[in-house]
């Protein structure tokens, strides 16, 4: 099988000749200096051999100015914002990617300064002309492709309006939360469905709505704000491509909502976080349904384990999550500093070792 061929097959919850490899969000800044370091090499993606490549909007070229959503807030060194006029001030520890954030709309009094809030120009032409030739190019080296549109709703919501006050808003001022959600969700079915129309294989949504232990919003919250606008992204894709595979990440436990997430059209769960949820369960309860992608924990092994440590996860996940395919292995989340080089490539030797199947 080649890349794309062994990637749809896990998809469709098949077994495909091996187990296909993701990296999941890539490389912290300080490991990405440290894998060119040792293999003098800059495509990581090519270098383990993942099977797909993501698809993303290209920046803007649009100058917005946001400073009046800011004031003093933003006289601290470091600040920035990005095109949906988040502010950001940069750890001192740039080897991390964690940054401070500071909401536009924090301090917004009423749904009008929710109304005239400004909207990226992600759907000018100049900022997906590139999809079609990529895409090809991509198929004719027999290479998966997955259109990127993760923060999709909740996460890019708290972002704009504060992360306590859009739970607030939820509860307390609903009209605020509904027109900033349906702002989003207007853009995000036309973005959903222009990757549809290049044929990438995969639609990758997602938003963080667990934690360690459990939901982040309650499930009942989830049904009523979100449930209903990720249905429409969902079917608004698929009409365009009936058969395009659709990803949905949220990092923690949200097992209350995967069946619910299934009946809405996700096809694959993202990243079935064995800190937080049993990867041998869920595909006991949920596999016949759904396919994996993931499971190999960033909170332990990997950053604290032995590179012995981190084989004998792969093969765990290989023996239970794994079994029978639907599985697409990979880290949970970014590599962070923490991980030693011993331990990344232990993981893609176990790949390599435990990740063929018959």
């Amino acid at each position: 099988m080649n890349s794309r061929q062994r990637f749809l097959t896990a998809l469709s919850r098949g077994i495909p000749d091996r187990v296909p490899r993701d990296l999941s969000w890539g490389l912290s800044p300080i490991f990405y200096k440290k894998f060119k370091k040792n293999t003098g090499e800059d495509d990581y993606n090519k270098y383990f051999k993942i099977d797909y490549r993501r698809l993303d909007f290209k920046s803007t070229e649009k100058v917005v100015d946001f400073s009046t959503y800011f004031n003093e807030r933003a006289d601290v060194p470091g600040f920035y914002n990005d095109e949906w006029g988040v502010g950001y001030v940069k750890s001192e520890r740039t080897d991390f990617h964690f940054e401070h954030i500071i909401s536009p709309l924090k301090f917004a009094k009423d749904v009008n300064a929710v109304i005239d809030y400004p909207i990226p120009d992600l759907m000018e032409k100049y900022r997906h002309a590139h999809f079609d030739k990529e895409v090809k190019n991509l198929h004719d080296q027999e290479i998966a492709v997955a259109g990127n549109l993760t923060q999709t709703l909740f996460e890019q919501a708290w972002l704009i309006s504060g992360f306590e006050e859009f739970m607030m808003n939820m509860i307390a001022e609903p009209e605020m939360a509904e027109c900033l959600l349906d702002k989003l969700l207007k853009l995000r079915i036309k973005m959903a469905e222009r990757f549809a129309t290049v044929d990438v294989d995969v639609l990758m949504l997602g938003d963080d709505v667990g934690m360690q232990t459990g939901m982040l919003i309650s499930s009942q919250q989830w049904r009523k704000w979100l449930k209903p606008r990720l249905a429409e992204i969902i079917a608004s894709a698929k009409a365009v491509k009936p058969d395009i595979h659709i990803f949905y990440h949220s990092d923690g436990n949200i097992e209350p909502i995967i069946n619910e997430l299934i009946e809405v059209g996700v096809t694959v769960l993202n990243p079935i976080q064995p800190e937080c949820m049993d990867p041998a369960q869920i595909k006991k309860k949920y596999g016949s349904k759904i396919s994996f992608w993931g499971a190999i924990g960033v909170q332990t092994n990997l950053p604290f384990g032995t590179p012995e440590d981190v084989r004998q996860e792969v093969k765990l996940r290989m023996e239970t999550i794994g079994k029978d395919g639907g599985f697409i292995i990979g880290p949970t989340h970014y590599i962070e500093p923490e991980v030693s080089w011993d331990n990344l490539v232990a993981m893609f030797d176990a790949i390599e070792e435990f990740g063929y199947y018959g």
